[in-house]
């Protein structure tokens, strides 16, 4: 089993925009001044982040988004789709109705044509008629190797499908609730991957997030006995996307942080990542800023082996 993959899977946007429907629980988001020049900018910061990954050996495997779908958020891929190394393909539901067009079957096409697919789940999208949701590596934060998941409980986190996954992937489920400050008051946290990030030797993670005491120390002693270095991060750096990271492997292991994450860190934390992993920083403001997503949430990791 292997917790990094050479291969991702992103989505070239050709509309990106501030998505009304997902504001409704990401604090992340802020509107923009002008949507035609938001737009502009995050094709540009994909292309440069594309370009900075396969620089360091990374192989991208590109999809132009379809304008016609209206999908703003679709430079986000993770969410809707995660494949596995035993050959499975799952497709999660969606708490945003436009965020469901994302879902595509030229995609699968490819996927079942270039690699080796022994089932694809689509199951859980029946779910999305009763208002349950589960979004992906963006819900669940993954240790692959000691098949642990992680999931901050949410609106789009299903505490039943989280269990019901973690089942039929014979993962062990480590479920808490995460909480972040929003003007004054407590808001809990929507996507898991926002506070942690979990690598092959160690784990990046806002434990101060998590209020309930036996939650917090069940989380850190899990890392631990799973072998990880337990790398801590303050709520601050948490809303510089600091847990929004991915480790990946080119020519050697990287671990990848928008510039805005990298700039929130101390030198102290830098080392101890580097001990493990090369830093790559790509700065995408702008698709920060409006998508209220950051590099993790922009990269499926492909683990399907090649035909």
């Amino acid at each position: 089993m292997m917790q990094t993959t050479n291969t991702l899977l992103m989505i070239r946007p050709v509309n990106f925009n501030f998505n009304e429907e997902t504001a409704q629980n990401n604090f992340y988001q802020k509107r923009p001044i002008d949507n035609n020049y938001s737009s502009l900018m995050a094709v540009k910061e994909f292309d440069n982040f594309v370009n900075i990954l396969r620089n360091h050996g990374v192989n991208v495997v590109v999809f132009e988004d379809i304008i016609e779908n209206k999908t703003p958020d679709s430079i986000f891929p993770n969410n809707w789709i995660s494949t596995h190394l035993e050959g499975s393909v799952i497709l999660y539901p969606m708490f945003a109705e436009n965020r469901r067009r994302e879902r595509r079957e030229d995609i699968i096409d490819y996927l079942n044509k270039n690699f080796l697919v022994n089932k694809l789940y689509k199951e859980y999208l029946s779910y999305e008629k009763e208002g349950f949701y589960l979004e992906g590596t963006g819900s669940m934060v993954l240790d692959r190797v000691n098949k642990i998941a992680y999931a901050s409980i949410s609106r789009r986190t299903d505490f039943i499908l989280f269990h019901e996954w973690c089942e039929l992937m014979n993962y062990k489920p480590v479920p808490f609730i995460s909480y972040q400050n929003i003007s004054g008051s407590k808001e809990v946290i929507y996507h898991t991957n926002v506070m942690m990030c979990i690598a092959s030797k160690f784990a990046i993670i806002c434990l101060e997030s998590i209020n309930n005491t036996d939650d917090k120390k069940k989380v850190e002693q899990t890392l631990i006995n799973s072998g990880k270095e337990v790398i801590l991060i303050t709520e601050t750096q948490k809303n510089k996307f600091a847990g929004n990271m991915l480790e990946v492997l080119g020519d050697k292991n990287y671990l990848v942080m928008s510039q805005t994450a990298f700039l929130s860190l101390s030198d102290f934390q830098k080392e101890r990542i580097m001990n493990y992993a090369e830093i790559v920083s790509v700065p995408i403001e702008n698709i920060e800023k409006i998508g209220g997503g950051s590099v993790r949430c922009m990269m499926a990791e492909i683990f399907l082996q090649k035909k």
